[in-house]
């Protein structure tokens, strides 16, 4: 009759959880090709939104204004951001690390920030004189267009958010969180990892000749190396979006000038 004791019976044990995991290399570039698409899908509802709803005929070069247009490219980035912040949840969310911890969305020291900001001038300034020197522009011909387009449709606030805000969150969320976190704990190590999403980072950038390419890759690798020492990926979105700031501001100063 002990068995009917309540107090003798065996204490219940809680089925074990799977522990959580990080992406390694074929999953993490899997997974990252599943962001990269809901970047895509993102922006390219809005491209398809404003070409859609103009009217006259849909040809080529009609599309191509609608595309270049100032309003249409800071809706598309805006609109990017929520569907990268959705597609990297449920990238984490199958990993069963949580959201912040996998993404290492956390602050660091303001020591760190003042660092990182002082070196992120010095490599920018520097290929603004090696631009002077080679007798070209300072900053690419695509930002002067597309600013000038949204000044004159009353869209410069919203380029401003998309370049200086949305853009570094969704880019930074990719790139320095979610590709440097899994390549970095597979064979490819903190180096391999860098420099590949670097290479991940600059391959947005298509509108870009390959002299800006070579400096966004840099910028790509310093803000890597900052991701690594401080483990924050936060410190590179503030990074991100100071540099995305001062080149908007630069812009808008020489267009002007």
């Amino acid at each position: 009759m002990d068995s009917l004791n309540p107090e003798s019976l065996p204490p219940l044990v809680a089925p074990a959880r799977r522990p959580p995991r990080i992406w390694k290399f074929w999953g993490t570039t899997l997974w990252g090709l599943f962001i990269f698409a809901g970047m895509f899908v993102g922006q390219a509802a809005v491209i398809g939104y404003f070409v859609l709803r103009r009217e006259g005929p849909i040809d080529l070069a009609a599309t191509v204004h609608v595309v270049g247009s100032g309003l249409t490219i800071s809706l598309s980035v805006i609109m990017g951001l929520p569907a990268v912040l959705l597609a990297a949840w449920v990238a984490t969310h199958f990993s069963r690390t949580p959201f912040v911890d996998y993404l290492a969305l956390r602050w660091t020291s303001w020591w760190n920030f003042l660092i990182g900001a002082v070196s992120l001038a010095v490599l920018v300034g520097g290929w603004d004189l090696l631009s002077r020197t080679l007798g070209r522009e300072v900053t690419p011909g695509f930002m002067g267009e597309v600013l000038k387009s949204a000044q004159a449709g009353g869209a410069l606030w919203l380029l401003v958010i998309a370049f200086c805000v949305a853009a570094p969150i969704s880019e930074e969320v990719m790139a320095r969180g979610f590709l440097y976190r899994g390549w970095s704990e597979s064979r490819l190590g903190v180096p391999g990892a860098i420099f590949l999403s670097s290479l991940a980072w600059t391959s947005l950038h298509l509108q870009y000749d390959w002299f800006f390419f070579g400096e966004v890759f840099c910028i790509g690798l310093l803000l890597g190396y900052f991701r690594y020492r401080t483990g924050s990926t936060w410190l590179t979105i503030v990074l991100h979006g100071l540099n995305n700031t001062a080149a908007t501001i630069q812009t808008f100063w020489l267009a002007g000038s």
